[in-house]
C-alpha cells in the first residue's frame, strides 16, 4: 500500500466548504480520484474534531491481554468461552460455515 500523502487539513476543509468544484480541489491537492478526495476530507474532519471517528464493532485485543483459548473436545467440536459467545451475540443452535484462510479460520453465520 502506498504511503499516505501529507495534506493540510484546514486548507482542504476550507476548499471543500467554499463550494469549489471537486476537479479543482483534486488538482490542487494532487488527488487522482473523487474517492481519494472524500477519504482525505473525512480524515481532515475527524482530525479537526468536526466529525466523529468510526469505531469498529469489536475492539482489537490489546497486546497485554491474554488471548482467549478455543479448545477441541473429544467429539471434535470447537468450544468457545461463554463470555465470548454472549459478547458476540451468538444464539444456541445458530449455524455457521467455516473456511480456512491464510490467517487461520473464518466463521460466517448462515
Amino acid at each position: 500500500m502506498p504511503r499516505k500523502k501529507k495534506v493540510d487539513s484546514a486548507k482542504l476543509i476550507k476548499a471543500v466548504e467554499s463550494g469549489r468544484p471537486a476537479k479543482e480541489i483534486m488538482a490542487e491537492f494532487g488527488f487522482n480520484t473523487p474517492t481519494q478526495l472524500k477519504t482525505y476530507y473525512l480524515d481532515a474532519l475527524v482530525e479537526k474534531g468536526k466529525a466523529a471517528g468510526i469505531i469498529g464493532k469489536f475492539p482489537r485485543a490489546s497486546k497485554a491481554k491474554k488471548a482467549e483459548g478455543i479448545k477441541v473436545n473429544k467429539r471434535g467440536s470447537l468450544v468457545i468461552p461463554r463470555e465470548r459467545v454472549e459478547g458476540m451475540g451468538f444464539k444456541i443452535g445458530e449455524a455457521f460455515t467455516m473456511r480456512q484462510t491464510k490467517a487461520g479460520i473464518s466463521l460466517k453465520r448462515v
